[in-house]
């Protein structure tokens, strides 16, 4: 696959280089080569291409064939900004760094360190997410860290640990979907979200599989379903209880496996008792044979694959709604064998490492607990300091946003993340952020965030930064580059050393490479659930990738494949747990009586900073826009390709009507890619799952109206 793009002329004379996708959590492998510039021309042409690995098998979709494009957008900033007199003006890194310092240190003083937040992101590497983590704890001594990725993974993360013992994103390998005779893919939209894994579905048909859809909307990935269940947004836990009522029913469990490898599936039979069918059909708006089709289909299939996505899981019931559904999946027993298991499907580029070495509020490195104290002790020993210096557990990421609203945080410095555009709530979060005593932004771009900022610091891109990110299924991939950082850019984890030597706290971060960050990440994982102790660049050189868990140097003592002997729990049994039917959070009345659910579209990625910069994705989808079906449309005198005005009991935002037919009459859909007046964010709900700080972005109750 390959394309021949022009672009404005880079600041490098020409290269090739063999990169990696910096967006979604596949993580295809990129070929990209700037050639001549064209003839009387000062434009550069760049040739790319899809090389094969283990995960893409060589694919590119439409943004990692355009990714190249943001990196040479002149939008990139090219030196630090700090605010003068209310406008950001160009400073020198001396200026920008030591008004950060001066500012941290005076807050630390004034106030204590945990008037200080740091607010990283899913896109970080490994290397960074890991030193923003110690930066936070050791360098600033502050218990306030999260990331964007809270909004992401961690309802799937906490079910996973809870149930399994462990969080992985896939219990089993993508060359395992072909395999699979049925697969039922949960709030997951994956020809948009993570295209160049389509193919391994459709050789899954060609194989005979079954694919059961669980969506409120006729997606590109429900096309190709046998069977689409278009549930009411936010009752995907009772829809679970249905269909294990109806194994239950019908004699399809595994009982042999429930007996030997899982715990607790007394009290979920008796929980099932109490389940009528005819209210879960109900409740979800859906026909109940449909519901029995579906279930009695996967429980009869001989193999078997179960994913969820944000779909299920940005609800604030999105951990126990995952929880059922792994109830499903240990009911029938597919998992822990070829062609079977459980799959989160990753949103961010690196939101499984992102996730294990300490960007968290409650986590430290190799996904250990930062309330174990044996955790503490073995971490403060990698870091050389007492355990008692590490800070205790923080706030999840919208906790921080009202902790800053409140002037508890009055200092917070943002690497790879936009919060005033990512956040539910956002007039609350944008509130918060106008008035904070000082705000960092470490970005590429003057993102919606950035604007607002006392200091902004120019950062490289993926193109010309080294280190490792963890890939959806559990695979560290190696990403290099020979790149030179344009204008006076810095890599994060440079800027994050810098600090910490103005702070005084110099002998922590001694690091010169990403590849010495990572050998310390190595150690400081050793032992923990996210093992990357075995795992080296040089190994990742000759592999191409390697799973974790990796406690050996030597040979790789996994293939991939998760809970083939025993789970992570200390008796090797993975928990059953009865889960209630509930209706979502926010319930429709007269004054707003629609449910409005988010998402992504195909050309776009996260709050759009990346890719609204790159005019060949900006020109597929220039302006944001809401779903509505055409009954919907008529009785609120909406015509197609109007502005209409969304509220909730939040805010209101402003986009285009899109009517289509592919949409519950109950529902709109809009997309989370803008900022500004055309923020979805404006109108979702700050209310947080109880177990995983989940914000239930999926089910706000909105009126619409025509903008005339």
């Amino acid at each position: 696959m390959q394309q021949m793009i022009t672009d404005p002329a880079s600041r490098e004379s020409g290269f090739h280089v063999d990169t990696q996708c910096p967006f979604c959590s596949v993580q295809c492998k990129i070929r990209l080569t700037k050639n001549i510039p064209l003839p009387g021309t000062q434009r550069s042409t760049y040739s790319v291409e899809g090389i094969p690995n283990a995960a893409s098998e060589g694919r590119l979709c439409v943004k990692g064939m355009n990714a190249h494009q943001h990196v040479t957008s002149t939008d990139r900033l090219l030196q630090p900004l700090v605010k003068k007199d209310g406008k950001l003006t160009p400073a020198s890194w001396e200026e920008a760094l030591n008004r950060i310092r001066d500012n941290f240190l005076d807050v630390s003083e004034r106030y204590g360190p945990d008037a200080i937040g740091l607010y990283g992101g899913g896109s970080l590497t490994n290397e960074a997410a890991y030193l923003l983590g110690k930066f936070a704890r050791i360098a600033l001594g502050t218990k306030y860290i999260d990331y964007n990725g809270r909004f992401c993974m961690s309802a799937a993360a906490s079910a996973g640990n809870k149930t399994f013992g462990i969080d992985r994103g896939l219990t089993c390998r993508l060359s395992d979907i072909p395999l699979a005779r049925c697969i039922i893919l949960a709030g997951t939209n994956i020809a948009e979200c993570q295209p160049t894994l389509m193919p391994y579905f459709t050789k899954a048909k060609e194989n005979g599989a079954f694919i059961i859809v669980i969506d409120p909307r006729v997606t590109a990935t429900a096309a190709i379903a046998d069977i689409h269940l278009q549930i009411k947004p936010g009752t995907d836990a009772a829809l679970a209880n249905g269909m294990l009522k109806v194994l239950l029913s019908e004699s399809l469990l595994d009982e042999t496996f429930i007996s030997d490898r899982t715990n607790g599936f007394a009290g979920l039979k008796q929980h099932l008792a109490a389940v009528d069918l005819d209210e879960i059909a109900e409740m979800t708006g859906l026909d109940k044979a449909i519901i029995h089709k579906a279930a009695v289909t996967y429980g009869q299939a001989e193999t078997g694959i179960l994913f969820t996505a944000r779909g299920v899981e940005q609800q604030t019931d999105g951990h126990v709604a995952v929880r059922n559904f792994l109830n499903i999946v240990l009911a029938t027993g597919k998992i822990g064998k070829p062609g079977c298991g459980y799959g989160a499907i990753t949103g961010q580029g690196n939101g499984q490492g992102g996730r294990e070495h300490g960007q968290k509020s409650d986590q430290l490195p190799g996904y250990r607990s930062i309330d174990d104290e044996q955790d503490r002790a073995y971490v403060a020993k990698v870091w050389g300091v007492e355990s008692q210096e590490i800070p205790r557990k923080g706030v999840s990421a919208y906790e921080m946003m009202e902790l800053v609203h409140q002037g508890a945080i009055r200092s917070l410095f943002v690497m790879g993340s936009n919060p005033v555009v990512s956040n539910p709530n956002a007039d609350l979060v944008e509130e918060g952020l106008s008035k904070i005593d000082f705000l960092v932004v470490a970005d590429m771009f003057l993102s919606e965030t950035a604007r607002m900022a006392d200091v902004v610091l120019p950062v490289t891109a993926y193109l010309e930064n080294d280190g490792t990110l963890t890939n959806l299924e559990g695979r560290v991939l190696l990403r290099e580059t020979t790149i030179a950082a344009p204008g006076e850019t810095r890599h994060d984890w440079s800027i994050l050393c810098e600090l910490a030597e103005m702070l005084g706290k110099q002998r922590y971060f001694p690091f010169e490479s990403a590849e010495q960050i990572f050998n310390e990440l190595r150690l400081a994982s050793r032992g923990g659930l996210a093992d990357y102790y075995g795992i080296t660049y040089d190994r990742l050189r000759r592999d191409g990738g390697v799973y974790w868990p990796c406690p050996s140097t030597e040979e790789n003592d996994t293939n991939g494949m998760l809970f083939e002997q025993a789970f992570a729990h200390a008796d090797g049994k993975a928990i059953f747990h009865p889960v209630q039917s509930r209706l979502p959070q926010e319930i429709p009345d007269e004054q707003f009586p629609l449910t409005m659910t988010n998402g992504r579209v195909l050309s776009h990625y996260l709050t759009g900073v990346q890719t609204r910069r790159s005019p060949s994705l900006a020109a597929r989808s220039v302006e944001n826009f809401i779903e509505l079906h055409p009954r919907t449309a008529r009785k609120y005198k909406i015509e197609d390709g109007e502005w209409v005005e969304v509220s909730s009991r939040r805010g209101s935002f402003s986009v285009r009507s899109r009517i289509t037919d592919k949409i519950r009459e109950d529902t709109l859909f809009v997309p989370m890619h803008w900022g500004g007046v055309q923020n979805v964010n404006k109108a979702t709900s700050p209310e947080l799952d109880p177990n995983c700080k989940m914000p239930g972005f999926k089910t706000s109750a909105v009126s619409i109206r025509p903008l005339r």
